[in-house]
């Protein structure tokens, strides 16, 4: 894949700015977008993207049409098309089912699934006329096997990965492919923030987070050569996919496996990081 025009949500940290900086490395013309502008901006100077002509940046609110057609439109005009859409920009906020605030579900229905469904459709508008593009949406672990403590999250991604698999059955005969990628706990400032919340135990349960440059090495060696339909990832010999997989298949294997590691995840959680904060 050589001199592609690229859009990207999320770039100002984690998985999003490492994805940046590395496909700029590669030669790739890329629009690096965030919300947050200022930090944006800061990462553009720390990794050099502001003193080349292959990267624009531009302030974007993945929850707005017009902000999404307004860099689609951007790429279009500065370079004549958009080959791929990585879809990065995403939240998390922990909470048990019954004590989260409404606004924390609002924040991840907009950002995490209207986010995603937005710009995949006014991605794919620009890209069906062309009959030739690639979408790839970010969902989680959490997408493919529930997620007790992070109830609302892992609904969120469940909805991105059964769009994105259907979006990918809409599109393919345009000439379009969806991808979706889904994760285990990734060492970016997301992960960070969940060490203040117990609800979040399930997510350390693993022998260690996976790092944002091993997520970008499987998107940039596989998920976009090789268009796959569908990645998940998980620290090596973990088994931790395959257990997701096998919980989304059977529910009830799901639950009586996920109390058990629940249990032991919780003890291990308030010896590395204390009580429940919140």
């Amino acid at each position: 894949m050589n001199g592609k025009n690229i859009l990207i949500t999320g770039c100002a940290s984690g998985i999003g700015l490492k994805l940046t900086d590395r496909l700029f490395r590669d030669g790739h013309r890329i629009l690096a977008t965030d919300i947050n502008e200022t930090g944006l901006k800061a990462a553009a100077r720390v990794y050099g993207w502001d003193k080349s002509g292959g990267v624009m940046l531009a302030s974007h609110d993945v929850r707005s049409p017009e902000s999404w057609e307004a860099c689609v439109q951007s790429v279009v005009k500065k370079w004549g098309k958009l080959d791929v859409l990585l879809n990065i920009a995403g939240i998390l906020i922990p909470g048990y089912t019954h004590e989260v605030d409404e606004s924390h579900m609002i924040k991840h229905l907009d950002i995490n699934v209207k986010g995603v469904m937005l710009g995949t459709s006014v991605a794919a508008k620009h890209m069906v006329n062309r009959r030739e593009g690639h979408i790839v949406n970010m969902a989680s672990l959490a997408g493919v096997t529930p997620v007790p403590g992070l109830a609302v999250y892992s609904g969120s991604k469940h909805a991105v990965r059964g769009f994105s698999l259907s979006a990918a059955l809409d599109l393919k005969e345009h000439g379009v492919d969806v991808s979706v990628v889904c994760p285990d706990a990734v060492d970016t400032p997301m992960l960070d923030l969940q060490k203040d919340y117990e609800e979040a135990s399930l997510t350390f349960s693993g022998p260690k987070p996976l790092t944002a440059d091993e997520v970008v090495d499987a998107i940039v060696n596989d998920v976009l050569p090789n268009k796959t339909l569908e990645t998940l990832l998980a620290p090596e010999y973990s088994g931790r996919a395959q257990i997701a997989r096998m919980a989304s298949l059977f529910p009830d294997f799901g639950m009586r496996v996920g109390t058990l590691v629940r249990k032991h995840a919780r003890k291990s959680f308030r010896e590395k990081f204390g009580m429940r904060k919140r």
